[in-house]
């Protein structure tokens, strides 16, 4: 290796033009690797394709194809063949012609075939650097990701010089003598930005932010999807980054203060990634920024360092999920569509992180809306790219399913629920038909197709107790069996005037598939979502012919006298109103003397008749009484 300024002969001596220099050394046989997305050394590769006709037996290796590499390879099988990682765009024709080949592989695990001998040794690695620093180290600025393996095992090093290449931090840089041949070419680097936006896309952000906590390490995907979840996440607070890439989208997050890494446990305050792949107000904003550090692909992504990350969330697209919780990511049937990625080594980091999340993040429906995307079995030909052992969340612009310590049954209810409303009968009969939910199992009558999350809101309580409330779900139905029993006797004797002992499926069912509409249930619940224990129930049902509704509501023991029963009557005769309702009606045993006091308090004329020691209560929301504050309506439950 040269020191001091000997680099600068060596690069004078080694500088050349890129016709010359790849003639020389791209020969038959040869295995050639190329930078990756938007690290391609375009010009390199432009020079390289007129050459590809004139040799034979030619292997290009590449991660992600977006430049220069030809998409149409028919001409070319007889000189070159191309192997990838990952399936873009560009190369999908190809790869599913049978023209390309693709390698399913942890992106964690490609540098390790570089580097063992009789694996996938690199004979010519073309790539993309800065210029040399005055020390001789260039920089593989955007794509280190396996570009820094290659280079490193490659017997001969091609790299285009653009002074367009942001110089990175971390461990991005290569010094000038590892490099055999030098081609300087200005030219701009690739640029991606999502742009496009949709109502589904959306919906679904909304709920995988209500996901990600304050002080959260996120990993995000790229796509559609990924780009509304970022922008979702605008409200956070003190937000890291360990990804294999980021986008313009978490520069946003950045410059609004979101994203500052004040809250990581591993690499604190940093941004960690291998590539970058946006416009070039990202590619300017980490060119010597000490804030970002760029680091190989088996480095980012070894699950072991991701779970040193406290509160790692992972965010990942899928093409399909069945009911037992298998996911498809890089196949539609037998047509490989995209690539493994780095997909399974952050779920299993962030699976073993503390208070680590994974969510899958997908549309109900094909983009057609002619197929589910949540299925009885994956489609013939699909590849599992994630096992059902390691997701913990599943999204759809339908709702959050829980799957992780979830039975099978569990999963598939969990999983229908959050299918497209036209298809989920069908997927409730091809449960049955497995065996993998009761026999009599029952679906929600669908009359507004989406769950009411505008009726989700958190109260906090004396001694700073926080409930979330929230529309019951049908995945309700064990924690709501689980609060029934937790009621003493006493408290069940006087919500369902007569002394019930069991809550068995049959009945407990139908009482979390309701429609939202003749029917409203609100449960106050504590815990991790997927893992709540309910505190408290309020309910109404709706008599069409008077059009009043009648109300009930319980709540655990040790959480009465404290307010919540008062805040369940009032918000759900807000929730009444709303859908037009007229009024409330209730029967309260006469010695349930708390139950009448809220009753009283409640902030309308209420009206009551007494027969058989049970009183019959009701008032109408257009006969409101004096009006009630807070600290009148009382606080006990």
């Amino acid at each position: 290796m040269y020191f001091g300024d000997g680099w600068k002969s060596y690069y004078c001596e080694r500088l050349g033009q890129a016709d010359s220099i790849l003639d020389s050394v791209v020969r038959d046989g040869k295995r050639i690797f190329i930078g990756s997305g938007s690290g391609e050394p375009q010009y390199l590769v432009q020079s390289l394709v007129p050459l590809l006709r004139k040799r034979r037996d030619l292997e290009l290796v590449q991660n992600l194809s977006m430049g220069a590499i030809p998409e149409d390879w028919a001409d070319l099988t007889e000189h070159c063949s191309l192997r990838t990682f990952f399936v873009g765009p560009r190369s999908r024709k190809a790869v599913n012609f049978g023209l390309a080949d693709y390698v399913p592989i942890y992106f964690s695990s490609i540098p390790k075939l570089f580097r063992e001998e009789g694996s996938l040794g690199i004979d010519v690695a073309l790539i993309q650097v800065s210029p040399p620093d005055d020390h001789g180290f260039c920089s593989l600025g955007i794509a280190v990701d396996i570009t820094k393996a290659a280079a490193e095992t490659a017997k001969v090093v091609v790299a285009q010089i653009n002074p367009k290449m942001p110089r990175t931090l971390g461990d991005s840089f290569l010094h000038v003598t590892s490099i055999q041949h030098f081609v300087e070419y200005e030219e701009p680097l690739l640029e991606i930005v999502f742009r496009e936006r949709s109502a589904v896309a959306e919906r679904i952000a909304g709920y995988v932010s209500s996901l990600v906590e304050d002080g959260s390490t996120i990993q995000v995907g790229m796509g559609r999807i990924a780009n509304s979840v970022l922008r979702y996440l605008e409200d956070k607070k003190d937000l890291g980054v360990h990804a294999e890439i980021i986008t313009d989208s978490h520069l946003s997050l950045v410059r609004k203060g979101v994203i500052n890494g004040s809250k990581k446990t591993f690499h604190h305050g940093k941004i960690i990634t291998s590539s970058c792949l946006g416009s070039r107000e990202l590619y300017d904003f980490v060119h010597n920024n000490p804030e970002v550090e760029l680091y190989p692909i088996d480095y980012v992504n070894d699950s072991r360092l991701i779970s040193q990350n406290d509160q790692m969330v992972t965010i990942n697209s899928a093409l399909e999920i069945d009911f037992t919780g298998q996911v498809c990511a890089d196949s539609i049937g037998h047509k490989v569509y995209s690539g493994i990625g780095g997909y399974v080594d952050f779920m299993h980091g962030a699976s073993y992180a503390h208070r680590g999340r994974t969510i899958i993040a997908l549309p109900s429906t094909s983009s057609d809306g002619r197929k589910s995307r949540i299925v009885s079995h994956l489609t013939n030909g699909s590849g599992v790219v994630s096992p059902r052992s390691t997701v913990q969340y599943v999204v759809t612009e339908f709702g959050i399913a829980f799957l992780h310590g979830k039975t099978i049954r569990e999963r598939a209810l969990a999983l229908i629920n959050i299918a497209h409303p036209k298809f989920r009968e069908r997927l409730l009969g091809e449960a049955k038909q497995l065996r993998y939910v009761y026999q009599d199992q029952i679906i929600p009558p669908i009359f507004e197709p989406l769950y009411p999350g505008q009726w989700e809101t958190y109260q906090i309580f004396p001694g700073d107790k926080q409930v979330f409330f929230r529309p019951i779900k049908p995945t309700d139905e064990r924690a709501l069996q689980e609060f029934f029993y937790s009621l003493p006797d006493q408290d069940i004797y006087y919500r369902f005037l007569s002394a019930m002992k069991v809550f068995p499926h049959r009945n407990t069912q139908s009482m979390v598939n309701i429609d939202y509409e003749h029917e409203m249930a609100i449960v106050g619940v504590t815990g991790e979502i997927g893992n709540e224990t309910i505190v408290a129930l309020g309910r109404y049902i709706l008599e069409q012919k008077s059009n009043m509704a009648e109300v009930d509501f319980a709540v655990r023991a040790e959480w009465q006298r404290g307010g919540i029963g008062t805040f369940l009557l009032h918000y759900l005769c807000q929730i009444a109103k709303s859908t037009g309702i007229s009024g409330f009606m209730a029967y309260v045993l006469a010695v349930n003397r708390r139950m009448l006091g809220i009753f009283h308090k409640v902030g309308y004329v209420v009206k009551s008749h007494f027969e058989d020691g049970v009183y019959e209560i009701f008032f109408r929301f257009d006969e409101p009484a004096q009006a009630c504050v807070t600290d009148e309506c009382g606080m006990e439950s």
